[in-house]
């Protein structure tokens, strides 16, 4: 069984009911908006943010999961989704997931209208039925998100990213919705707020975990996932490369930050920046890092008592460690 599968076991019959919440939540009179959206829906990846909401609530208040939660998990879904569309019209990028994007097939102005639109639906999900402490869990999460990508170009074009700088990024950028997940799945079967942090604690802890793995694939540690070097090429300052600058003699980090700066399009200079950060230990600095997190989520989930959906959040834990792409 796949470890995905294994995952979704003890909210089988949920991850079902939400599916068809979730359609039912993007339906539209305009013709054109429902091929759009029907076209984004059959290309979903493995759900791992409404997984995230069904089993913290279940682990929260197993006997209380109501439409509310079902309600939290399509706002996540509908608000990332919108996130998506809208990254791949500012990367101007024509593939997701191996499938042409929406702004490839339909450009830029439906692309935008499209995520616009995405977007208002999920914030009106909540507002339609009274859900306003759901919907203030993600609304923090979407402004760090902003703020986290726009700290992140700001920074590249100076190279002036230090840890803690690098770690705020991401705690922004990918954790907090992550995070906002768990918080939701907590908060929608009314789980006091003490519970609530804990579940936002736990999800950013897993979050930072996962980012720093996504970095290391840039440096090759698995054959599939993302071109090589994608980071570098794309001036991103990752855990790796940062430590590498940190340890490295002057002549080594002058020789770094001018490759990234002025040869970060030349793949044999990229493939020798990759074997510096190895050769100064800057994957196993990360890897130690992201395990450092690993144990901060494990620690926060070893509070709640055993159960099947407590089972499967550990398996997502080690998923994120272990994934290969």
């Amino acid at each position: 069984m796949k470890v995905t599968a294994q995952i979704k076991k003890p909210i089988e019959r949920e991850m079902e009911l939400f599916e068809k919440k979730f359609y039912a939540s993007m339906s539209s009179k305009v013709a054109l908006l429902n091929r759009i959206t029907h076209f984004v829906v059959n290309r979903k990846g493995k759900q791992m943010r409404p997984m995230f909401v069904l089993l913290t609530a279940k682990i929260c208040g197993e006997s209380k999961i109501q439409d509310r939660t079902y309600r939290g998990a399509s706002v996540i879904e509908l608000i990332h989704t919108a996130t998506l569309v809208h990254d791949d019209v500012v990367d101007d990028s024509d593939k997701r997931r191996g499938f042409f994007s929406v702004n490839a097939l339909w450009k830029n102005k439906i692309a935008v209208l499209v995520g616009d639109y995405l977007l208002s639906k999920g914030l009106l999900l909540c507002i339609d039925h009274d859900d306003f402490d759901l919907l203030k869990i993600i609304s923090v999460a979407v402004r760090s998100m902003s703020e986290g990508e726009l700290l992140q170009i700001e920074k590249a074009r100076r190279l002036d990213i230090d840890e803690s700088v690098y770690l705020e990024i991401i705690k922004q950028k990918t954790a907090t919705l992550i995070a906002s997940c768990c918080a939701i799945g907590a908060q929608s079967v009314y789980a006091d707020k003490e519970e609530v942090d804990r579940m936002w604690a736990f999800g950013e802890a897993l979050g930072m975990a996962f980012q720093i793995k996504d970095d290391l694939f840039d440096y090759g540690e698995a054959q599939i996932g993302k071109p090589l070097g994608i980071d570098i090429k794309e001036r991103k300052m990752t855990l790796p490369l940062i430590h590498a600058l940190n340890v490295a003699d002057g002549s080594q980090r002058r020789w770094l930050l001018n490759s990234i700066k002025n040869h970060n399009k030349d793949k044999k200079r990229v493939k020798e920046v990759i074997a510096l950060v190895k050769s100064l230990g800057g994957l196993d600095y990360a890897t130690t890092k992201m395990h450092q997190y690993q144990k901060q989520a494990l620690e926060i989930l070893s509070t709640y008592p055993d159960s099947p959906a407590k089972d499967s959040l550990r398996l997502m834990i080690d998923y994120v460690i272990e994934r290969k792409k």
